[in-house]
């Protein structure tokens, strides 16, 4: 081996004895407890807090306090909207992404970056926003109200709410995919003379669907929680438009925290548990995809 030859071989061993240097400096234990306590303190000790003031009072006190009317229609309105908002999100999702990947027009890349600004958009103004195009004086308001279709203080405006704050999280899923994945498959389908909707139907959604499921997943564990813009469309109607996040809010304001805390823990297990099942569905998968 000449000098030439060996002086890259002499910068390489450095570089790579580098990270073993690193992890000396930071034990591992050190850095591994230190993540795990600051998760512990930001996410799991205030879950077992309410759980615990959630269950205090005792089973029967918890139970009482989730079939009571109006909890119970507001749990039953906040799991109804957040259903149809997936079912239209899962739809206009993918086609949206679908577009994207797949069609070059102008202005594209201003469409791609305005996809996210529902994450950017307080949740009020969201809600303002709304009301300001629907509401019941606004020119599409009386037009909706003269066919007999009203959007804000209805159960619409809650949908509409749900799916703008929910906007981007299927686009953003299914985007990557369909950006890496190999086009073979679908042309060589098209040459045997399939037909556009059959090769999506039997050759692209399989591959898509992992993405789909994890976008909608995401959009209604985020729905179950939403607040800020389902106040300003809903009207707060008690048995007609009032919301789960927005029965919480009203028994505090009413002193009753343990009926509010109830609630939550039911909101926030339907997110957990939505959570845990997506993981554990990504995990197989990639052992799947592994083997």
């Amino acid at each position: 081996m000449t000098a030439v030859d060996e002086a890259p071989v002499a910068a390489a061993v450095p570089a790579a004895r580098e990270p073993a240097a690193l992890r000396r400096g930071v034990p591992g234990g050190l850095l591994r407890g230190a993540t795990l306590s600051y998760l512990g303190v930001m996410v799991v000790l205030p879950l077992v807090a309410l759980g615990y003031e959630a269950a205090t009072p005792g089973a029967s006190a918890f139970w009482k306090a989730i079939v009571n009317p109006f909890a119970w229609h507001a749990l039953k309105l906040t799991f109804a909207t957040a259903g149809v908002m997936v079912l239209i999100n899962a739809v206009t999702g993918t086609a949206t992404a679908w577009v994207l990947v797949r069609y070059p027009f102008p202005g594209r890349e201003i469409m791609n970056a305005l996809i996210d600004l529902p994450f950017a958009v307080p949740t009020v103004v969201t809600g303002l926003m709304l009301v300001a195009l629907y509401g019941p004086s606004s020119v599409l308001g009386v037009l909706l109200g003269r066919i007999g279709f009203e959007v804000i203080y209805q159960k619409p405006g809650i949908v509409l709410a749900l799916l703008f704050v929910t906007y981007p999280f299927v686009i953003r899923s299914v985007q990557p995919v369909l950006l890496e994945m190999d086009r073979a498959e679908e042309e060589a389908a098209a040459t045997l003379g399939a037909s556009a909707f059959t090769t999506f139907r039997r050759v692209t959604l399989p591959t898509l669907w992992p993405a789909i499921l994890t976008g909608t997943a995401l959009s209604f564990s985020r729905a179950l929680g939403e607040f800020g813009s389902v106040v300003m469309v809903a009207g707060n109607r008690p048995l007609e438009t009032k919301t789960g996040p927005m029965y919480i809010f009203g028994e505090i304001e009413s002193g009753n925290p343990h009926g509010a805390m109830v609630v939550s823990v039911v909101l926030l297990a339907a997110s957990l548990g939505i959570l845990i099942v997506l993981n554990l569905l990504q995990r197989r998968g990639g052992n799947a995809h592994g083997h």
